[in-house]
């Protein structure tokens, strides 16, 4: 999340477990996101992955990233019979900035 606010992109965090992530209002679920979602980027074990990609591709996001750890063989195949082309990389890199300065 901080390296997207870092830069400017509009966050939106989603955890069914907490209400507030750094001082964002949390969403229980991608659903309840307001407004169109352009980027998902996940942050989870490819299990809980499965059980969101849905609810992701129903957003249709034009990008979804698997950051390292969170994707598996399953999960990238269940994404693009979704329709997703997914990307198995670190989002935060592909943007410019190095996850460790976080």
């Amino acid at each position: 999340m901080r390296a997207f606010r870092q830069r400017g992109y509009t966050v939106w965090p989603v955890n069914p477990h907490e209400t507030a992530i750094e001082g964002l209002p949390a969403y229980a679920s991608i659903a309840d996101v307001p407004g169109p979602v352009d980027v998902v980027t996940f942050y989870v074990p490819p299990d809980v992955g499965l059980r969101v990609i849905d609810a992701v591709a129903a957003r249709r996001p034009g990008e979804v990233w698997f950051n390292p750890g969170s994707e598996s063989d399953e999960l990238i195949a269940r994404a693009r019979a979704l329709g997703i082309e997914p990307i198995a990389a670190c989002s935060i890199m592909a943007i410019g900035l190095s996850p460790y300065g976080l």
